[in-house]
């Protein structure tokens, strides 16, 4: 899969597309990762990417044009896309993604969704917004929740850690993101490790008891009695 981010602070990627998961889906050639710097579409001296807002307020509001030449760029560039006859890029091959607090609330079923497509492009907004015409360029708006941050690069990584592990490969086990919290609509199991004992709290007997079918009942009854007290309104 390739994945770009489009961004006025490109270097905040750095450290989680060069570590972990994500580090090594790119080692092993199933992520093909790309943070694009947005003043290199921007014009001036001072390569600015924001300007006042009409109306008045408070902040500065992302420009449209760098936005608009940087998404067609991108996805022109090495895609191997012949433009539409209108001009514009072809774009079938990729979903451009923008992160707002309107956008649709992403979840698992949403993560599943995106590992289908064979490109994405996030653009990435900052300050107190971004002019709503660039919203005519987006496939998908996403949220990942109901509070405000910065800009639109974290939620980017978030949205893009959640599908790559995803991804064939990408994870030690086959399996691994099959039984994860949310997969099956159900928060995921408890789990433990060695010491089998410690501080006077100990590791339930069936986990140690070799039974496999004994194993997988225990952590649909634990998944589910979870759920339950913690999301109720997953089981709906």
């Amino acid at each position: 899969m390739r994945i770009d981010a489009i961004t006025t602070f490109p270097s905040m990627y750095d450290s989680v597309m060069g570590e972990s998961m994500m580090k090594r889906a790119q080692e092993k050639g199933i992520l093909d990762f790309r943070a694009h710097d947005l003043r290199q579409w921007a014009h001036g001296v001072h390569r600015k990417t924001d300007d006042y807002p009409y109306g008045g307020g408070c902040g500065l509001v992302m420009m449209c044009d760098p936005i608009f030449s940087a998404v067609e760029d991108v996805l022109e560039c090495d895609a191997g896309s012949l433009p539409h006859d209108d001009g514009s890029p072809a774009a079938d091959d990729a979903k451009v993604i923008f992160m707002a607090p309107h956008g649709r609330v992403f979840d698992d079923a949403l993560a599943v969704e995106l590992t289908e497509a064979e490109r994405l492009v996030f653009v990435c907004g900052h300050y107190e917004g971004i002019d709503e015409r660039a919203y005519a360029l987006a496939d998908e708006i996403i949220s990942i929740g109901d509070y405000v941050l910065t800009g639109g690069e974290l939620a980017s990584m978030v949205v893009i850690d959640a599908v790559v592990r995803k991804l064939p490969g990408v994870l030690g086990a086959d399996t691994g993101a099959l039984t994860e919290s949310f997969a099956a609509g159900l928060l995921e199991y408890p789990q433990y490790t060695r010491p089998a004992e410690y501080r006077g709290m100990v590791v339930p007997d069936v986990l140690t008891s070799g039974h496999h079918a004994r194993i997988e009942e225990w952590r649909y009854e634990r998944s589910l009695a979870r759920t339950r007290a913690l999301r109720p309104d997953l089981l709906s």
